[in-house]
Protein backbone atom coordinates (compact mmCIF):
# COMPACT_ATOMS: atom_id res chain seq x y z
CA UNK A 1 0.00 0.00 0.00
CA UNK A 2 1.35 3.53 -0.90
CA UNK A 3 1.64 6.21 1.97
CA UNK A 4 2.19 9.79 2.02
CA UNK A 5 5.89 9.98 1.97
CA UNK A 6 5.37 8.04 -1.56
CA UNK A 7 3.07 10.71 -2.80
CA UNK A 8 5.33 13.57 -1.30
CA UNK A 9 8.18 12.22 -3.20
CA UNK A 10 6.00 11.91 -6.31
CA UNK A 11 4.67 15.49 -6.08
CA UNK A 12 8.19 16.88 -5.90
CA UNK A 13 9.17 15.25 -8.77
CA UNK A 14 6.15 15.80 -10.95
CA UNK A 15 5.47 19.79 -9.66
CA UNK A 16 7.60 21.43 -12.71
CA UNK A 17 5.08 19.86 -15.00
CA UNK A 18 1.67 20.15 -13.18
CA UNK A 19 -0.51 23.31 -12.35
CA UNK A 20 -1.25 24.11 -9.14
CA UNK A 21 -4.96 24.03 -9.17
CA UNK A 22 -7.30 26.25 -7.29
CA UNK A 23 -9.44 25.95 -4.64
CA UNK A 24 -12.31 28.08 -4.39
CA UNK A 25 -14.44 29.10 -1.29
CA UNK A 26 -18.03 29.05 -2.60
CA UNK A 27 -21.29 30.02 -0.48
CA UNK A 28 -23.16 26.52 -0.37
CA UNK A 29 -26.87 28.43 -0.06
CA UNK A 30 -26.37 29.85 -3.65
CA UNK A 31 -27.03 26.24 -4.46
CA UNK A 32 -29.97 25.34 -1.64
CA UNK A 33 -27.21 23.56 0.16
CA UNK A 34 -27.27 23.72 3.64
CA UNK A 35 -23.37 22.94 4.00
CA UNK A 36 -21.66 25.28 6.59
CA UNK A 37 -18.32 25.99 4.14
CA UNK A 38 -18.25 24.35 0.59
CA UNK A 39 -14.44 24.08 -1.20
CA UNK A 40 -14.03 23.31 -5.20
CA UNK A 41 -10.86 22.22 -6.42
CA UNK A 42 -10.75 22.89 -9.51
CA UNK A 43 -8.64 20.10 -11.46
CA UNK A 44 -10.43 20.67 -14.69
CA UNK A 45 -8.16 23.19 -14.97
CA UNK A 46 -5.20 21.15 -14.78
CA UNK A 47 -2.94 20.53 -17.93
CA UNK A 48 -4.49 18.66 -20.33
CA UNK A 49 -7.80 18.89 -18.57
CA UNK A 50 -7.88 16.42 -16.15
CA UNK A 51 -5.74 15.08 -12.73
CA UNK A 52 -4.81 12.50 -15.21
CA UNK A 53 -1.71 14.71 -16.12
CA UNK A 54 -0.21 13.61 -12.45
CA UNK A 55 -0.33 10.12 -12.72
CA UNK A 56 0.58 10.39 -16.29
CA UNK A 57 3.99 12.40 -15.48
CA UNK A 58 4.47 10.62 -12.88
CA UNK A 59 4.89 7.54 -14.64
CA UNK A 60 6.71 8.79 -17.53
CA UNK A 61 9.35 10.36 -15.13
CA UNK A 62 9.73 7.14 -12.91
CA UNK A 63 10.03 4.59 -15.48
CA UNK A 64 12.49 3.62 -18.76
CA UNK A 65 10.66 4.66 -21.58
CA UNK A 66 11.90 2.46 -24.69
CA UNK A 67 12.56 3.60 -28.24
CA UNK A 68 8.85 2.42 -29.57
CA UNK A 69 7.12 5.09 -26.83
CA UNK A 70 4.65 4.50 -24.55
CA UNK A 71 1.09 2.88 -24.89
CA UNK A 72 -2.06 3.26 -22.64
CA UNK A 73 -6.01 2.58 -22.94
CA UNK A 74 -8.66 5.06 -22.20
CA UNK A 75 -12.04 6.62 -22.32
CA UNK A 76 -10.41 9.81 -23.05
CA UNK A 77 -8.69 11.56 -20.29
CA UNK A 78 -5.97 9.33 -19.54
CA UNK A 79 -5.19 9.35 -22.99
CA UNK A 80 -5.24 13.20 -23.32
CA UNK A 81 -2.83 12.90 -20.36
CA UNK A 82 -0.07 10.38 -21.53
CA UNK A 83 -0.53 12.15 -24.69
CA UNK A 84 0.76 15.33 -23.29
CA UNK A 85 2.91 14.72 -20.86
CA UNK A 86 4.68 12.31 -23.75
CA UNK A 87 4.53 15.30 -26.00
CA UNK A 88 5.85 17.78 -23.31
CA UNK A 89 8.77 15.12 -23.08
CA UNK A 90 9.86 14.21 -26.14
CA UNK A 91 8.38 10.56 -26.36
CA UNK A 92 6.27 8.47 -28.90
CA UNK A 93 2.69 7.90 -27.62
CA UNK A 94 -0.03 5.55 -28.83
CA UNK A 95 -3.68 6.22 -26.94
CA UNK A 96 -6.45 3.72 -27.76
CA UNK A 97 -9.79 4.74 -26.83
CA UNK A 98 -13.54 3.32 -27.34
CA UNK A 99 -16.00 4.82 -29.76
CA UNK A 100 -17.39 6.05 -26.35
CA UNK A 101 -14.76 8.68 -26.37
CA UNK A 102 -16.33 12.13 -26.24
CA UNK A 103 -14.56 14.06 -30.02
CA UNK A 104 -13.39 16.75 -27.80
CA UNK A 105 -11.08 14.19 -25.82
CA UNK A 106 -9.76 12.33 -29.61
CA UNK A 107 -9.58 15.84 -30.72
CA UNK A 108 -7.20 16.68 -27.63
CA UNK A 109 -5.17 13.84 -28.32
CA UNK A 110 -4.43 14.22 -31.77
CA UNK A 111 -3.69 17.55 -31.14
CA UNK A 112 -0.89 16.28 -28.44
CA UNK A 113 0.77 14.45 -31.47
CA UNK A 114 -0.32 10.93 -30.57
CA UNK A 115 -1.49 8.25 -32.78
CA UNK A 116 -4.97 7.62 -31.96
CA UNK A 117 -6.49 4.23 -32.54
CA UNK A 118 -9.97 3.84 -31.83
CA UNK A 119 -11.63 0.23 -31.28
CA UNK A 120 -14.44 -1.19 -29.50
CA UNK A 121 -17.55 0.03 -27.74
CA UNK A 122 -16.07 0.19 -24.13
CA UNK A 123 -12.86 1.23 -21.87
CA UNK A 124 -12.58 -2.61 -21.73
CA UNK A 125 -12.36 -2.93 -25.39
CA UNK A 126 -9.37 -0.45 -25.62
CA UNK A 127 -7.36 -2.11 -22.88
CA UNK A 128 -6.85 -4.99 -24.77
CA UNK A 129 -6.46 -3.64 -28.01
CA UNK A 130 -3.33 -1.55 -25.74
CA UNK A 131 -2.15 -4.94 -24.25
CA UNK A 132 -1.75 -6.37 -28.03
CA UNK A 133 0.08 -3.54 -28.88
CA UNK A 134 2.48 -3.37 -26.12
CA UNK A 135 3.38 -7.19 -26.77
CA UNK A 136 3.53 -6.29 -30.65
CA UNK A 137 5.80 -3.00 -30.42
CA UNK A 138 7.34 -2.99 -27.14
CA UNK A 139 5.92 0.26 -26.00
CA UNK A 140 5.89 1.01 -21.80
CA UNK A 141 2.58 0.26 -20.45
CA UNK A 142 0.61 3.38 -18.76
CA UNK A 143 -2.55 1.48 -17.00
CA UNK A 144 -5.12 4.51 -16.36
CA UNK A 145 -5.40 3.43 -12.80
CA UNK A 146 -4.07 0.08 -11.34
CA UNK A 147 -0.93 1.23 -11.49
CA UNK A 148 1.16 2.44 -8.63
CA UNK A 149 2.99 5.34 -10.36
CA UNK A 150 -0.41 6.16 -11.68
CA UNK A 151 -1.95 6.17 -7.96
CA UNK A 152 0.86 7.78 -6.43
CA UNK A 153 0.26 10.76 -8.80
CA UNK A 154 -3.38 10.66 -7.98
CA UNK A 155 -2.76 10.69 -4.64
CA UNK A 156 -1.09 14.24 -5.05
CA UNK A 157 -4.52 15.71 -5.68
CA UNK A 158 -5.15 15.21 -2.09
CA UNK A 159 -1.56 16.39 -0.67
CA UNK A 160 -2.79 19.69 -2.16
CA UNK A 161 -6.04 20.07 -1.43
CA UNK A 162 -5.11 19.52 2.33
CA UNK A 163 -2.30 22.21 2.01
CA UNK A 164 -5.21 24.57 0.94
CA UNK A 165 -8.07 23.65 2.31
CA UNK A 166 -6.57 22.21 5.48
CA UNK A 167 -9.85 21.93 7.81
CA UNK A 168 -12.32 19.48 6.00
CA UNK A 169 -14.14 17.44 7.52
CA UNK A 170 -15.34 15.55 4.21
CA UNK A 171 -14.27 15.08 0.89
CA UNK A 172 -16.14 13.57 -2.21
CA UNK A 173 -14.61 12.56 -5.25
CA UNK A 174 -15.99 10.29 -8.49
CA UNK A 175 -14.94 7.01 -8.83
CA UNK A 176 -13.92 5.13 -12.37
CA UNK A 177 -11.06 2.58 -12.05
CA UNK A 178 -10.06 4.40 -8.32
CA UNK A 179 -6.83 5.75 -9.27
CA UNK A 180 -7.82 9.18 -8.05
CA UNK A 181 -9.97 7.95 -5.29
CA UNK A 182 -7.35 5.55 -4.00
CA UNK A 183 -4.70 8.21 -4.54
CA UNK A 184 -6.33 10.58 -2.47
CA UNK A 185 -7.58 8.31 0.83
CA UNK A 186 -3.65 6.64 0.74
CA UNK A 187 -2.68 10.44 0.92
CA UNK A 188 -5.35 11.50 3.99
CA UNK A 189 -5.54 8.21 5.67
CA UNK A 190 -8.59 8.51 7.63
CA UNK A 191 -8.10 12.13 8.82
CA UNK A 192 -10.39 13.23 6.56
CA UNK A 193 -13.88 11.35 5.88
CA UNK A 194 -13.89 9.79 1.99
CA UNK A 195 -16.69 9.75 0.23
CA UNK A 196 -16.74 7.88 -3.69
CA UNK A 197 -19.26 8.90 -5.94
CA UNK A 198 -20.64 6.45 -8.65
CA UNK A 199 -23.35 7.03 -11.81
CA UNK A 200 -26.18 4.60 -10.68
CA UNK A 201 -24.74 2.95 -14.78
CA UNK A 202 -21.31 2.24 -13.12
CA UNK A 203 -20.80 1.30 -10.19
CA UNK A 204 -17.64 -0.32 -9.84
CA UNK A 205 -16.36 0.55 -6.30
CA UNK A 206 -20.14 -0.30 -5.12
CA UNK A 207 -20.16 -3.67 -6.85
CA UNK A 208 -16.43 -4.57 -5.19
CA UNK A 209 -17.19 -3.39 -1.63
CA UNK A 210 -19.92 -5.42 -2.03
CA UNK A 211 -18.15 -8.76 -3.40
CA UNK A 212 -15.15 -7.98 -0.96
CA UNK A 213 -13.24 -7.70 -4.22
CA UNK A 214 -12.80 -6.30 -7.52
CA UNK A 215 -15.80 -7.47 -9.98
CA UNK A 216 -17.53 -7.12 -13.35
CA UNK A 217 -20.09 -4.48 -13.13
CA UNK A 218 -21.89 -2.33 -15.94
CA UNK A 219 -20.03 0.25 -17.91
CA UNK A 220 -22.15 2.77 -19.40
CA UNK A 221 -24.41 6.25 -18.28
CA UNK A 222 -23.75 10.18 -19.34
CA UNK A 223 -19.74 9.44 -18.03
CA UNK A 224 -19.01 6.17 -19.79
CA UNK A 225 -16.08 8.07 -21.20
CA UNK A 226 -14.69 9.03 -17.54
CA UNK A 227 -16.29 6.34 -14.46
CA UNK A 228 -17.14 3.12 -16.02
CA UNK A 229 -14.15 0.95 -16.50
CA UNK A 230 -15.63 -2.96 -16.15
CA UNK A 231 -13.96 -3.10 -12.49
CA UNK A 232 -12.06 -1.12 -10.28
CA UNK A 233 -8.68 -1.69 -10.24
CA UNK A 234 -6.86 -4.26 -7.57
CA UNK A 235 -4.39 -1.98 -6.00
CA UNK A 236 -6.43 0.44 -5.12
CA UNK A 237 -9.11 -2.20 -3.84
CA UNK A 238 -7.36 -2.33 0.06
CA UNK A 239 -6.77 1.06 0.09
CA UNK A 240 -10.41 1.89 -0.51
CA UNK A 241 -11.67 -1.52 1.95
CA UNK A 242 -9.42 0.56 4.81
CA UNK A 243 -10.03 4.53 3.79
CA UNK A 244 -12.92 5.00 1.74
CA UNK A 245 -16.07 5.71 4.34
CA UNK A 246 -18.84 4.85 1.84
CA UNK A 247 -19.76 5.18 -1.64
CA UNK A 248 -23.10 6.74 -3.20
CA UNK A 249 -24.66 6.39 -6.40
CA UNK A 250 -26.01 9.12 -8.52
CA UNK A 251 -28.16 9.27 -11.88
CA UNK A 252 -27.31 10.67 -15.22
CA UNK A 253 -30.39 13.45 -14.24
CA UNK A 254 -28.26 14.27 -11.64
CA UNK A 255 -24.63 14.84 -12.62
CA UNK A 256 -26.21 16.97 -15.91
CA UNK A 257 -28.16 18.97 -13.33
CA UNK A 258 -24.87 19.56 -11.46
CA UNK A 259 -23.06 20.42 -14.80
CA UNK A 260 -25.77 22.98 -15.48
CA UNK A 261 -25.86 24.41 -11.89
CA UNK A 262 -21.82 25.02 -11.96
CA UNK A 263 -22.39 26.64 -15.09
CA UNK A 264 -25.18 28.85 -13.92
CA UNK A 265 -23.80 29.84 -10.48
CA UNK A 266 -19.92 29.88 -11.21
CA UNK A 267 -19.27 29.62 -14.95
CA UNK A 268 -17.25 26.60 -14.54
CA UNK A 269 -17.66 23.99 -17.63
CA UNK A 270 -17.41 20.80 -16.38
CA UNK A 271 -17.34 16.79 -18.04
CA UNK A 272 -20.07 14.64 -16.71
CA UNK A 273 -17.61 12.69 -14.71
CA UNK A 274 -15.50 15.85 -13.70
CA UNK A 275 -19.28 17.10 -11.86
CA UNK A 276 -19.72 13.90 -10.57
CA UNK A 277 -18.61 14.60 -7.36
CA UNK A 278 -20.95 17.78 -7.08
CA UNK A 279 -23.68 15.84 -8.24
CA UNK A 280 -23.93 14.01 -4.88
CA UNK A 281 -24.69 17.21 -2.79
CA UNK A 282 -27.33 18.85 -5.48
CA UNK A 283 -29.14 15.57 -5.54
CA UNK A 284 -29.23 14.76 -1.68
CA UNK A 285 -27.50 11.31 -2.13
CA UNK A 286 -24.87 12.99 0.19
CA UNK A 287 -26.83 15.54 2.75
CA UNK A 288 -24.26 16.83 4.84
CA UNK A 289 -24.85 18.44 8.35
CA UNK A 290 -25.42 22.35 8.51
CA UNK A 291 -21.61 22.87 9.99
CA UNK A 292 -19.76 20.74 7.84
CA UNK A 293 -17.08 21.63 5.87
CA UNK A 294 -17.18 19.47 2.32
CA UNK A 295 -14.75 19.13 -0.01
CA UNK A 296 -15.63 18.26 -3.96
CA UNK A 297 -13.34 17.52 -6.46
CA UNK A 298 -14.13 19.07 -10.25
CA UNK A 299 -11.83 16.34 -11.85
CA UNK A 300 -12.56 16.89 -15.58
CA UNK A 301 -13.45 19.59 -18.10
CA UNK A 302 -12.97 17.87 -21.16
CA UNK A 303 -15.95 18.90 -22.58
CA UNK A 304 -18.14 21.02 -25.34
CA UNK A 305 -19.28 23.53 -22.61
CA UNK A 306 -22.36 24.39 -24.80
CA UNK A 307 -23.56 20.39 -24.65
CA UNK A 308 -24.23 19.71 -21.15
CA UNK A 309 -27.71 17.55 -22.11
CA UNK A 310 -25.59 14.64 -23.65
CA UNK A 311 -21.90 13.22 -24.09
CA UNK A 312 -19.68 15.23 -25.68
Amino acid sequence: MIDQDDIAQAERLIRPHIRRTPVIEVDAADFGLAAARLSLKLELLQHAGSFKTRGAFTNLLTRNIPQAGVVAASGGNHGVAVAYAAMKLGKRATIFVPSVASPAKMERIKACQADLIVTGDRYADALAASEQWTAQSGAMPVHAYDQVETLLGQGTVGLEFEQQAPKLDTLLVAVGGGGLIGGIAAWYQGRVRIIGVEPEAAPTLTRALEAGRPVDAPAGGIAADSLAPKRVGELMFPIAQKYVNRVVLVSDRAIEQAQQALWNTLRIASEPGGAAAFAALLSGRYQPSPKERIGVLLCGGNTTAANFGAPS
